[in-house]
């Protein structure tokens, strides 16, 4: 099923440039509004997170729902999950999400949740863009949205958040810092973590609006890590701007990103007798976690990258559990999707289960070097399909042996062909990765 203006994650893109336009957000707010109008009755959810754009669109928004004759609770800076969370249990006819997730402030986008807290079903979007490409038209006056402000909502999200680990559990004693990316869960992640005990230092929570993941949150721990070590603190969580990333700094400074977050979730679920169904990770999900979970006796399936094909294969195979190297990490016998907040808890509720501090952990798993080379490339070309190319890499592959893997995938946004090599020995991966990009580069010049 193709589609205009949905991607994998929604609409995103650079504010001012179409589709990230006011007139195109009054727009689409009117065609969902038509969509979940035709559905049945109800009103919806607009959240959004920190940065400046979002009070352009979540007017925008509202504007062209109000039109259609669908009511608005308006959130204000909500982490996407909370949203996800929000729109469940309120019942309401959908949930939409202003964010660019981990992009820089001059980026924007919007999401959408179902009543079930899942992303929207491609038949729901596809329905969106009909009515976005055709003639915007007003509901009668007397049938006319109305707009509330929800005041609570930040509360309901913590109350839920402090849920997802036992009250048994007690924090205290433990010092945790905290980087909240000046994005949407600047008021919220403090709350949740210091409630259930923890001493806690908070880093990245003075939002300006175009301060959101500068130098700071999921994608950028170095600044945490350094925090970490300088408080002596237990471990560090970094947020990402939206809320649905998570990456942990252990006690020592070394960063642990997602692979190694779902690997120990996944053991202490097992360890538990609460383990279902295989875990899910994507294509990049580093072979070590693989092993590791192969040594448990947990098989590891591969989605396409993307938190969305990750919850396809989930609820197809009856999982509990999965998600990305990048952070994203679902764990569905919590919640309906990836949750920042939640997962670190699972993470502080095993290290006071099992006594191990977060490096101890982690220890289980051992990750093989991975290396990423990015080829420019002018024309299309499927690396799949040229002999010379698939040559070199049946070869490597040989001698990697089951101690490695090549990928090799076109990007969906941007003209390049990705070169993805790992195994065991560092030097040999780039070797192997450069003399691929090589055989790309050479096919080129061709």
């Amino acid at each position: 099923m193709t589609k205009k203006y949905f991607g994998t994650d929604g609409i995103r893109g650079k504010v001012g440039e179409h589709p990230i336009t006011a007139d195109f957000f009054l727009k689409l707010g009117w065609a969902a509004g038509r969509v979940f109008a035709n559905e049945g009755h109800g009103f919806v959810l607009v959240g959004k997170d920190t940065r400046i754009s979002g009070y352009m669109f979540e007017s925008a928004l509202e504007a062209g729902l109000t039109a259609a004759g669908v009511g608005t609770r308006l959130l204000g800076p909500m982490p996407t999950p909370g949203i996800a969370y929000l729109t469940r249990t309120l019942r309401a006819q959908a949930g939409i999400v202003i964010s660019a997730s981990h992009n820089p402030y001059y980026d924007n986008g919007v999401k959408f949740f179902s009543v079930q807290g899942t992303k929207l079903p491609d038949e729901i979007e596809q329905k969106i863009e009909e009515y976005i490409d055709s003639p915007m038209t007003t509901v009668e006056s007397s049938k006319l949205g109305k707009a509330k402000r929800l005041v609570d909502a930040p509360g309901r999200y913590i109350e839920f958040c402090k849920a997802s680990v036992p009250t048994r559990l007690d924090f205290s004693g433990m010092r945790i810092i905290i980087d909240c990316a000046h994005g949407a869960t600047y008021h919220i992640a403090p709350h949740v973590f210091s409630e259930v005990g923890a001493e806690v230092v908070t880093i990245g929570a003075e939002p300006d609006g175009l301060n959101i993941n500068d130098e700071c949150g999921a994608t950028k721990p170095e600044k945490l890590a350094a925090t970490v070590l300088s408080y002596r603190a237990d471990l560090g969580i970094a947020l990402d701007g939206d809320g649905d990333r998570l990456v942990m700094v252990d006690h020592k400074g070394e960063i642990v990103d997602g692979d190694e977050l779902i690997y120990i979730i996944a053991k202490a679920r097992l360890a538990a007798g609460l383990m279902s169904g295989p875990v899910v990770g994507t294509l990049m999900t580093n072979l070590g976690m693989e092993h590791g979970l192969k040594k448990l006796g947990l098989k590891l399936l591969r989605a396409n990258v993307g938190d969305r094909y990750v919850m396809e294969m989930l609820t197809e195979h009856k999982g509990i559990l999965g998600g990305e190297n990048s952070g994203h990490i679902i764990c569905l016998d919590r919640t309906t999707t990836g949750d920042g907040i939640i997962a670190a808890l699972q993470i502080m509720a095993e290290m006071q289960d099992s006594g191990k501090n977060l490096h101890e952990l982690k220890s289980g798993m051992q990750k093989y070097p991975q290396v990423l080379v990015n080829v420019k490339v002018d024309k299309k070309i499927d690396p799949d399909e040229d002999e010379a190319i698939q040559k070199t890499v049946k070869a490597i592959e040989k001698k990697l042996g089951d101690n490695g893997r090549v990928l090799l995938r076109a990007s969906g946004t941007e003209p390049l062909i990705r070169v993805m090599v790992e195994g065991q020995q560092e030097d040999l991966v780039k070797n192997y990765a450069h003399q691929i990009a090589d055989d790309v580069k050479k096919v080129m010049g061709a």
